[in-house]
């Protein structure tokens, strides 16, 4: 799917996942987060930010594919993890996206009521 370098960026209002969460509750997190992915929010003392921060990580990774959600790549193509000192990295599940997990950049971060991610697609 990918054959270029690009890069992505999203900025999500955390109030907007949170409404989201109490709406539809564990299915809004099963929709758009992996099981790991899940775990790892609800070990926080508030799990919102990061579940934001994960939220636009997905969609700041579909903006560099070039697809959006939807068109081959959904909430579940790829997940984001930490490794031992707590930097986030992305792991790609799909595949057929043509990307490989060594050639992606990320970085999330989040404060007040927003999260944002950046994510490169390196060459």
């Amino acid at each position: 799917m990918v054959n270029h370098c690009d890069i992505g960026v999203d900025i999500v209002d955390i109030r907007r996942i949170r409404k989201s969460f109490e709406k539809y509750g564990d299915s809004f997190l099963r929709r758009v987060l992996t099981e790991k992915e899940i775990s790892y929010c609800k070990g926080k003392k508030d799990m919102m930010p990061s579940v934001a921060a994960r939220f636009a990580a997905k969609e700041a990774i579909s903006k560099a594919v070039g697809s959006g959600i939807s068109g081959g790549f959904s909430w579940r193509s790829v997940e984001i993890d930490n490794d031992e000192h707590g930097k986030p990295f992305m792991r790609v599940l799909d595949r057929s996206l043509g990307i490989q997990d060594s050639s992606i950049s990320l970085s999330l971060s989040h404060d007040g009521d927003y999260a944002v991610a950046f994510v490169q697609i390196e060459c």
